[in-house]
């Protein structure tokens, strides 16, 4: 049986390099643990499982949202629409007020900060926190999700970030094979 050289040769660009050409989903993570509310952009949302319905993203260590999210019971996943893009830029901008009164977001009735125009949001619990190389893996299980008749219509083009470039997809982009 030979051994295999475990030894990383790939740096951080090449690192970097590989996932510009990896398009990702983009979602908004809003969260309050009792010391007011804030909302990070995340990439790399993905659903775990169904029974019970769970999801995990990673918290950036460079996000100020981050600490909070560590802290927090409970937070809101908002999945976005390319006509929504302003409200990804706004939480991925270091520095603004995400929560300012030129900004149109709310509470759920179980406190959590969320954004109502998202296309759709799901309320979760998180249930796992994994600190890798100081980035934070929170597991998440969804309690409740934005109601299906608040949908106007179910046309809309995902948002996507793919190479430092945020994309629509669209009828345009889809391959019949």
């Amino acid at each position: 049986m030979s051994t295999t050289d475990l030894t990383s040769t790939v740096t951080a660009d090449d690192f970097k390099f590989a996932f510009r050409h990896h398009p990702a989903g983009i979602a908004v993570v809003t969260a309050d643990d009792g010391n007011g509310p804030v909302a990070m952009t995340v990439s790399s949302l993905s659903s775990v499982g169904i029974a019970p319905p769970t999801l995990m993203f990673s918290a950036s260590p460079i996000s100020s949202a981050t600490p909070t999210i560590r802290h927090a019971k409970t937070l809101v996943v908002h999945m976005l629409t390319a006509d929504q893009v302003g409200l990804a830029k706004l939480a991925s901008t270091s520095g603004v007020d995400r929560f300012g009164s030129d900004v149109n977001w709310g509470r759920l009735p179980t406190g959590e900060p969320y954004y109502p125009e998202a296309s759709e949001w799901l309320r979760g619990r998180i249930i796992s926190r994994l600190d890798i190389n100081g980035s934070t893996l929170v597991v998440v299980e969804a309690l409740e999700a934005k109601p299906r008749e608040d949908v106007e219509h179910d046309d809309r083009q995902p948002l996507v970030y793919h190479n430092r470039t945020w994309h629509a997809l669209g009828e345009g982009s889809r391959l019949d094979v």
